[in-house]
């Protein structure tokens, strides 16, 4: 696996029991699955040539980000190196132009989107998505935002947990997103009641299954909280998002896990707003509250290996991030939680503790939706310090 974060800590753990050997190129020993993994190099990923030493030997070179040079992952399959998933299913994960173009393709409804050049293209882009709006919400007798500013703007490439976005309100805020130099992709803001997640797995003969559609709360742009099942979600739209899923994943060949970020529209549409080919944020909860985890289904799928049931083991499970505070030291924090509740599951990335920082999350599952909500934020605001008690 390249990369050396914790989805990569995770995903071995997840390999053990299965006598997987595990093969790791991160940045440093104190990388979180570094920290776990016997077989470790430590090397550069946009280097060609540290790329090729390290795929020897390995029957299959997977991730846990989409940051790799898609020219360099074009050339180790020319060289016979077996990646999963390949390079052109992975380009749409990497760069969101991309990504809508493909979507697109393929009919998958997105927010209206282009390419934009400047500034003053994005208001002319504005300009156009609110006509289009209003255009709409008179087809429809009403009930669609007017459009036009505010708008979304994102660096096509190297964007994760709400870095390299922008809402812009107007023109003068709409110069910084061009200030990093590479292509900037604009976007309708989508006036959406929540934002769903639906993960799938796919391996290369064609077998896919479909976890559960979950709620993911935001908070800053940072996943805080995920619901699975997603409440009070329509049987037929849970369906219908499951189902876009799958075609997503077979249309663009993606091979291994797929999650596919969606906004859940006032007027009862879906449309997508990220991929992410690897275990993600929003299938955490899975680890304890499925019968297969994603990280599990991950290594069947690119090992080419029968898939894991994605079924539910419980009648919800909530997954709360416990994100760094001002306190460095969580063992006592940590004894309470564990002994305040037993059932708890709390995983842990062995990261330095930084506030804002990703370094955990609890997981925790029962048939009272409001008392498992409440026993997942309570340990993760514990774990941080926002509550003592």
């Amino acid at each position: 696996m390249v990369g050396g974060g914790q989805l990569a800590r995770m995903t071995h753990e997840a390999g053990i029991p299965l006598g997987i050997r595990f093969k790791l190129l991160c940045d440093g020993p104190q990388d979180s699955a570094a920290q776990v993994v016997q077989d470790v190099v430590i090397g550069n990923y946009r280097d060609l040539e540290t790329l090729r030493e390290f795929a020897k030997g390995c029957d299959v070179v997977t991730f846990d980000h989409e940051h790799v040079p898609t020219e360099h992952l074009r050339a180790l399959e020319a060289e016979g190196v077996v990646i999963r998933p390949g390079p052109e299913a992975l380009l749409r994960a990497q760069d969101k132009g991309a990504m809508r173009d493909a979507l697109t393709a393929i009919g998958v409804p997105c927010p209206r989107h282009r390419i934009v050049a400047d500034p003053a293209d994005v208001a002319a882009f504005a300009a156009e998505t609110g006509a289009a709006a209003r255009s709409a919400s008179d087809e429809d007798g009403g009930g669609r935002r007017a459009g036009g500013f505010p708008v979304v703007l994102k660096t096509v490439r190297g964007g994760y947990d709400g870095k390299g976005v922008w809402v812009v309100h107007d023109t003068e805020e709409a110069g910084e997103p061009f200030k990093a130099g590479v292509p900037v992709l604009a976007e309708e803001k989508v006036d959406f009641v929540r934002e769903l997640a639906a993960n799938v797995v796919r391996s290369p003969h064609g077998q896919a299954v479909a976890y559960p559609v979950v709620e993911s709360i935001q908070v800053d742009g940072v996943c805080d909280t995920v619901i699975a099942p997603a409440p009070e979600l329509s049987a037929e739209l849970s369906a219908r998002a499951q189902q876009l899923a799958l075609t997503i994943a077979r249309e663009l060949g993606v091979v291994g896990h797929l999650a596919v970020e969606l906004f859940e529209t006032r007027d009862g549409r879906i449309l997508v707003n990220e991929l992410a080919m690897r275990p993600h944020n929003s299938g955490h909860w899975t680890q304890d509250g499925a019968v297969t985890s994603q990280f599990a289904n991950h290594l069947r799928a690119v090992l080419d290996l029968p898939l894991g049931d994605p079924r539910p083991r419980a009648r919800w499970t909530v997954m709360a991030n416990v994100l760094g505070g001002d306190y460095p030291d969580m063992y006592h924090a940590y004894l309470h939680c564990m002994a305040r509740d037993p059932g708890l599951k709390i995983h842990m990335y062995g990261k330095d503790v930084k506030p804002g920082r990703k370094v955990g999350h609890v997981n925790t599952y029962g048939d009272d939706l409001a008392d498992v909500r409440e026993r997942a934020r309570h340990a993760a605001d514990y774990l941080r310090g926002t509550i003592t008690e």
